[in-house]
C-alpha cells in the first residue's frame, strides 16, 4: 500500500515518474493526487472544435469522419491524415510515414485525441496526436449507441504536456488510487467540521476528483478540497496574529498637548468621519503592548497619508521615530515635500522659527548625494528625525534607527514580505506597522492575503473631491474614441487643470523601471499582430506623437524612472506650481501623486 509521502517511480516506475517531474512538477503521490482535473467530458459530449487555440496542449473528444493517405511531393514518405468532428467544426490529424495507423483510424470511430494545435493552410491540425479509441462496435452508427452506451461514465481531462496525455495521466493516477492506503492520509479538517458541513473525507474527495460517477461526485469533491486550501491558511494565518499578540511593543499613547495637537489645531479643513474613525482604530492600536498590524486601504484622494502623518506624529510624542516606505523615488520625494509643507514651523526643529515641540524630518532614497545622505543618516541614528521618508535605501544595512516605533508602508503591494521584516527588524522590539493601499482589495480577499492584518477603510473624500470615473477606450477598434480622449484632454487644459499620459515603457530600449508595467499585457489577439499595438505606447514615442500632433501648443513633459533625480525633481515641482499642462510618464507616478488641479 501506498502514502501520499511515496516517491511516484515506487507506482509507475522511474521512465514515467521522470516525465511526470520534468513535465509538471509532480514527484509524489500527493503530488499526483493534487493535479486535478482541468475539466470534464461525457463520452457522449463531441468537443467543440472551434474553440481551439493555437500552440495549445489539447485533448479532444470527437468522431473519425474522412480518412486518407498520400504521397509527399517533394521527399519519400507518405502522409495518413484523418480528419475529426464534433458536428461542428472539422480537425486534421497528420502521421507522417505511419500508414499502419489507418487500420485503427477508422471512419465513424469516435476517441480521445491529444497534440499541440497547429495549422496547415486554413486547416487546424493536430501533428502526430497521441489518441486512445473508444471501443469499436463495428460501423459507425453502432460506435455512437457504444459511446452513449457508456454516457453516465465522465472522462477527467488533465493539463498535460507533449509528453504525457491527458489519460496516460488518468491512468497513473488510477494506479495511485488503487494503491493509496486510506488509512495513511491523514485529513487537515477535523471530524466535527466536516460532519457540521456535510463534507466528504479527504480520500473520498480525491477518489470522486478524479473518477466521478456523476456530477454531483465533482461538486461534493471541489466543496471539500476548497475547504481544505481555506481552513489550513485561515489555520495559519489565525497562528500569525495569535503569535504577533505575544510579542512585546512599546506602546505608544496618544499625549496631549504635543505635536500632534499642534498639528490637529493648525489644520486648514476639517477631518471626514472615516478619517477620525480610523485614527482612532489606529491610536488604541498603538496604545497597546503588543505591534499593531492593520491595513488602511481608500481610494486616491481619501486621505490615507493625512491618516498616517497623525499616527506618525502621536508615535513622535512619545519619544519614538516613524518611517514612511515608498516604492519610487518621485513617491518618496513628493510624501518629503508635502509633509514639510502641511507640519511648516513643526517640522524645523533647532531651526529659526520652529515651533517648541517640532521634529525633523529626514530623507532617504538611493539617488542622494553623499553629503546629504551622511547628513540624514546622522538624522536618524541620533533620533533628531521623528519622521523618516524613502525607498528601498531605507532597507540598507547602514540605516539604524534611534527608537523605531512605527513602520508606514505606502502601496504595500510593491513590497514583499520579506522587504518589510527588514525594515521592521531594525527595531529593537517590534514597532508597529501601518500598511496602505489605494487598490481596492474585496473583503474575501482581503480575509486571506492580508488576514493577519486589521483592516480599516476610508469610504468618503474629503469635501471638495469629486469621485473618480474610469473610461476604457477601444483604440483600436474605434480610432475615434482615441481622436476624442485627446479633445477632451485639451478641453481640460483650457478649463485651467493639468492631466497625466500614463505608458507602459520607457521606450529606449532599457529594461522596464521600478513599477513598470509588461508590455507583453498590450500584445495583439491572433487577427492583430503584437508588434502594430505596441508601436505608440512608450513615453520617448507618445512624447513627441502628441507634442506635434492633438496636444500641440501645449506645455507637454516626460517622466520617467530613469532620469537622474534632479531632473524628476525638477520636473515634478513644475507640474505642481501647474507650470506643465500634461505630464507623459511611466507608472512611477500612478501612486500616490497628489496634484489636485491634475483632473484627467
Amino acid at each position: 500500500m501506498a502514502t501520499l509521502a511515496d516517491p511516484l517511480r515506487r507506482l509507475v516506475g522511474d521512465r514515467t515518474a521522470k516525465v511526470l517531474a520534468n513535465g509538471l512538477g509532480l514527484n509524489t503521490v500527493a503530488d499526483l493526487l493534487r493535479h486535478y482535473p482541468r475539466r470534464y467530458v461525457e463520452r457522449g459530449e463531441l468537443t467543440d472544435l472551434s474553440k481551439l487555440r493555437l500552440d495549445e496542449h489539447v485533448t479532444v473528444l470527437a468522431r473519425i469522419a474522412e480518412v486518407k493517405a498520400r504521397r509527399m511531393k517533394t521527399r519519400r514518405g507518405t502522409i495518413l491524415e484523418a480528419i475529426v468532428t464534433d458536428g461542428h467544426g472539422y480537425l486534421a490529424l497528420t502521421f507522417f510515414n505511419q500508414a499502419w495507423r489507418e487500420r485503427d483510424l477508422r471512419v465513424g470511430r469516435i476517441g480521445l485525441f491529444a497534440g499541440k494545435v497547429g495549422i496547415h493552410g486554413r486547416q487546424r491540425q493536430l501533428a502526430h496526436p497521441d489518441y486512445e479509441l473508444l471501443p469499436d462496435a463495428g460501423d459507425p452508427d453502432a460506435a455512437i449507441d457504444a459511446v452513449a452506451a457508456f454516457a453516465s461514465a465522465i472522462i477527467p481531462v488533465y493539463p498535460a504536456t507533449a509528453a504525457l496525455a491527458s489519460w496516460r495521466l488518468a491512468k497513473c493516477i488510477d494506479v495511485a488510487l488503487d494503491s493509496l492506503d486510506p488509512d495513511a492520509v491523514p485529513d487537515p479538517l477535523p471530524a466535527d467540521v466536516r460532519h457540521r458541513h456535510e463534507l466528504v473525507s479527504l480520500v473520498e474527495a480525491y477518489r470522486q476528483v478524479h473518477r466521478p460517477q456523476a456530477r454531483a461526485d465533482i461538486a461534493a469533491a471541489r466543496q471539500r478540497l476548497k475547504w481544505d486550501e481555506a481552513f489550513v491558511l485561515q489555520v495559519e494565518l489565525a497562528r500569525r496574529r495569535a503569535e504577533l499578540a505575544r510579542l512585546p511593543a512599546t506602546p505608544r499613547p496618544e499625549r496631549s498637548g504635543g505635536i500632534r495637537d499642534a498639528f490637529d489645531a493648525d489644520l486648514p479643513y476639517v477631518l471626514t468621519n472615516g478619517q477620525r474613525a480610523v485614527s482612532a482604530e489606529i491610536e488604541a492600536d498603538l496604545a497597546r503592548d503588543h505591534p499593531m498590524h492593520r491595513l488602511l486601504q481608500g481610494e486616491v484622494g481619501s486621505g490615507k497619508t493625512l491618516v498616517a502623518l497623525r499616527a506618525m506624529l502621536t508615535v513622535v510624542d512619545s519619544g519614538g521615530q516613524a518611517v514612511l516606505l515608498a516604492p519610487t523615488e518621485v513617491l518618496a520625494q513628493q510624501h518629503y515635500r508635502s509633509i514639510r509643507d502641511l507640519l511648516g514651523p513643526l517640522a524645523q526643529a533647532g531651526q529659526l522659527g520652529g515651533a517648541d515641540q517640532a521634529t525633523r524630518i529626514a530623507l532617504l532614497t538611493g539617488s542622494q548625494s553623499t553629503a546629504a545622505r551622511r547628513q540624514a543618516l546622522l538624522e536618524v541614528t541620533s533620533g533628531d528625525a521623528g519622521i523618516v521618508i524613502g525607498t528601498h535605501a531605507l532597507l540598507e544595512d547602514p540605516v539604524q534607527f534611534f527608537d523605531l516605533g512605527l513602520v508606514v508602508v505606502d502601496e504595500q503591494h510593491r513590497f514583499g514580505v520579506e522587504q518589510r521584516a527588514k525594515l521592521t527588524g531594525k527595531a529593537d522590539k517590534p514597532p508597529h506597522l501601518l500598511v496602505m493601499t489605494a487598490t481596492p482589495i474585496p473583503r474575501t480577499v482581503a480575509m486571506t492575503v492580508f488576514g493577519d492584518l486589521d483592516v480599516s477603510t476610508l469610504t468618503e473624500l474629503p469635501a471638495g473631491r469629486s469621485e473618480i470615473a474610469t473610461h476604457v477606450v477601444p483604440a483600436v477598434e474605434k480610432p475615434g474614441y482615441l481622436e476624442r480622449t485627446w479633445q477632451r484632454l485639451r478641453e481640460e487644459v483650457a478649463a485651467g487643470h493639468q492631466a497625466y499620459v500614463v505608458c507602459p515603457r520607457i521606450g529606449d530600449g532599457a529594461d522596464r523601471e521600478e513599477g513598470e508595467t509588461d508590455p507583453d499585457l498590450f500584445a495583439g489577439t491572433d487577427e492583430e499582430p503584437v508588434a502594430a499595438q505596441r508601436q505608440s505606447i512608450a513615453v520617448l514615442d507618445i512624447a513627441p506623437a502628441l507634442t506635434e500632433g492633438p496636444l500641440q501648443g501645449l506645455r507637454v513633459e516626460v517622466l520617467h524612472g530613469r532620469l537622474p533625480a534632479d531632473p524628476k525633481d525638477r520636473v515634478m515641482r513644475q507640474f505642481s506650481a501647474g507650470e506643465i499642462d500634461v505630464l507623459v510618464a511611466t507608472t512611477v507616478i500612478e501612486v500616490g501623486v497628489d496634484v489636485p488641479n491634475a483632473s484627467t
